[in-house]
């Protein structure tokens, strides 16, 4: 279940219904599917489509994507580094940038255009919708994995486009840890690499 944090306000929130009220109100688009713990560890990519088959089938006809994958990054990926690197700093897409996270788990930042950035730490079962022209950045965990449907209309609409006065600076890449989990907020946020 995703976990949010307002930095500028102190504040976290892990209610899911205040999560998905909050995210509606940026215009993030926020689910959580079921169906996950049917999984094995091991699925293959073909494995996991076929499980959501019906809810990317729903995103694609509501949505208008046309086609789906399955990323799957962990510390060993090829090019890690500069692949994260592109998505770290704040930037917008041409089309709506959409992930189901199955495994792992990595933080998107949002800067809406009223209001303060918004960290969301997505897990396994969560759906996140940055809609397109939204200003955001994704950073992954101290263990750099994370695995996730993707969804496109066209493979074009991933390119970013960079903002020219970034407030990413202004915030560390972290991750929610065990302090949090149990239920108070850790005194310090733990650093980590990036991700797309």
């Amino acid at each position: 279940m995703a976990r949010v944090q307002i930095p500028d306000e102190n504040r976290w929130i892990d209610d899911p219904a205040e999560i998905a009220e909050l995210l509606s109100s940026i215009g993030i688009r926020y689910e959580q599917w079921s169906g996950i713990d049917s999984l094995p560890a091991d699925a293959t990519d073909q494995q996991i489509l076929e499980t959501f088959a019906t809810e990317v089938q729903q995103l694609k006809d509501e949505c208008g994507f046309v086609t789906a994958d399955v990323i799957n990054v962990h510390p060993d990926t090829p090019g890690l580094d500069q692949m994260l690197n592109k998505f770290n700093q704040e930037h917008t897409h041409s089309e709506d940038e959409v992930r189901f996270t199955v495994d792992g788990q990595g933080v998107f930042h949002i800067h809406p255009e009223q209001g303060p950035v918004v960290a969301i730490h997505v897990e396994r079962g969560d759906l996140i919708s940055v809609p397109k022209g939204t200003k955001h950045w994704f950073n992954l965990c101290d263990d750099r994995r994370i695995r996730c449907i993707r969804l496109f209309e066209e493979m074009s609409g991933w390119t970013p486009h960079y903002i020219d006065d970034p407030v990413h600076g202004r915030f560390q890449p972290l991750c929610f840890g065990q302090s949090y989990v149990s239920g108070s907020p850790p005194e310090s946020s733990i650093q980590t690499p990036d991700l797309p």
